[in-house]
């Protein structure tokens, strides 16, 4: 259980910035505040840093880059901004997502060209909502690779990285922090002073009973993300009387391979695939996300969908490491014909054929879709998914720079929170997320909050 207390006696060690959390946030805010001459000390509960970003597709949405440049891509921060507001049906803190869109580009720059990160644009089909395509990846589109990664740029800079460490208590004077108890993972208690502390340890998407408590929509999903994301920040932040922000607010994804577990990227619906239920028959507007998807498939009967595409986005699709492995375990079916594809996984071959037959090129369906001019075409493939929690997007008010703001609308003279441990860009529910909102937060106010200065 997260607590305050009153700052000991003295510390067994102290440091001018501790970092909490050692995913994509923590080590590129240990990154920032190395680089701006901090001595920096980052703690993971983990053996070893992987936290949701290892199991995320990795991605970065960032606009007016160098890559974007060179790829041809046309973007800037207020197109950016405009794209975030407009999925969030304008619930967002504007200069938060000013702050955010703004600094995407340099974040983005910053790690390609200071530290050699192999970001490209995922450049052959689009996300739900962005206008341009400005998601930035690394070549295995994986977020395994981008945490190891940054893992080993922090380790090459020297920074200190202490895993097996799970903060269990802030110490603090008023709205002073002046460290923190970390419980090792053979039980002893160590005290770490410190002049800053940044809360990168996620959301609360691990704690069952804080995400019914927020979420009941979607608290019977499965839970995709880290089991370590308890809420800590959340617990902190109201016993030193922090603001939060729209706690019901959560990233889900609809296209979970089922029962394999493996998420589908969501190229197979946005080139022209489509979902249907048991009984083969569409149920939505697949075009709207799959963030909101995760609560519509949910809904259908056994709590999930087949996802269907064919042969030419599968090959779109196969750039993502998740995809191949998806195809390696079986999770991938494929056939010549419908009715073959209808066998395989035990649905109407009639109801599909419908299904198949009512879109028409070019024109809007029932649902409200628009489609392309690309019509679906033998061999067919499908995947049986299912709805998943992955992160929780409600947390922590902070400014621009990450700094926790009280409930008062003061800030904290040290304490700083960003990634899910801050509330995010999302809105208020689950239609806000916009692609790539997670990281784009953990890597922006990441940066912000390693490199403020007290």
């Amino acid at each position: 259980m997260a607590e305050i207390a009153p700052t000991p006696d003295a510390f067994d060690i102290e440091v001018g910035t501790l970092i909490v959390g050692a995913g994509a946030c923590g080590l590129i805010a240990a990154l920032a505040a190395h680089e701006a001459g901090q001595e920096v000390l980052v703690i993971e509960a983990d053996p070893v840093p992987q936290g949701s970003t290892a199991l995320s597709a990795g991605l970065i949405p960032a606009a007016g880059t160098a890559l974007q440049a060179e790829a041809g891509i046309a973007d800037d921060a207020a197109r950016f901004a405009d794209d975030i507001q407009a999925k969030a049906k304008g619930e967002n803190d504007p200069a938060l997502v000013a702050a955010l869109a703004e600094g995407s580009a340099g974040v983005i720059d910053w790690l390609s060209t200071r530290y050699g990160l192999p970001f490209s644009v995922v450049s052959d089909f689009d996300y739900p909502g962005h206008s341009r395509r400005r998601m930035h990846g690394l070549p295995s589109r994986s977020g395994a690779e981008l945490i190891d990664r940054l893992r080993a740029t922090v380790e090459a800079q020297g920074i200190d990285l202490l895993c097996g460490r799970r903060a269990e208590i802030l110490y603090h004077e008023g709205r002073t922090v002046t460290g923190a108890g970390l419980r090792a993972s053979d039980g002893t208690l160590e005290t770490v002073g410190c002049a800053k502390l940044v809360l990168a340890c996620n959301g609360f998407g691990g704690s069952r009973d804080k995400v019914a408590a927020h979420m009941p929509a979607i608290s019977d999903a499965l839970w995709f993300g880290h089991e370590g994301n308890r809420g800590e920040a959340l617990d902190w932040g109201a016993a030193l009387e922090a603001g939060t922000r729209h706690l019901g607010a959560y990233q889900g994804h609809g296209n979970v391979a089922h029962p394999h577990g493996i998420l589908i990227t969501w190229a197979t619906i946005t080139e022209g695939g489509i979902q249907v239920n048991r009984e083969g028959k569409r149920f939505w507007n697949e075009a709207q996300g799959y963030s909101e998807a995760a609560r519509v498939v949910l809904a259908q009967p056994g709590g999930e969908a087949v996802t269907i595409f064919d042969a030419r986005i599968a090959g779109i699709a196969r750039q993502f490491e998740d995809f191949r492995n998806a195809e390696a375990q079986g999770a991938v079916r494929s056939a010549d014909t419908l009715e073959e594809l209808a066998a395989q996984l035990d649905l109407p071959a009639d109801a599909l054929h419908a299904e198949m037959s009512a879109i028409t090129p070019g024109e809007t369906d029932r649902f409200g879709r628009l489609w392309g001019e690309t019509r679906l075409a033998p061999p067919y493939c499908a995947v049986r998914v299912t709805g998943a929690l992955f992160h929780t997007q409600g947390g922590l008010v902070t400014d621009g720079s990450g700094r926790v703001m009280a409930t008062d609308g003061t800030p904290f003279p040290n304490l700083f929170a960003a990634g899910g441990a801050a509330c995010g860009v999302s809105g208020a529910s689950d239609s806000g997320y916009l692609s790539g909102n997670g990281l784009l937060a953990a890597a922006v106010l990441g940066r912000a909050a390693g490199a403020a200065a007290l």
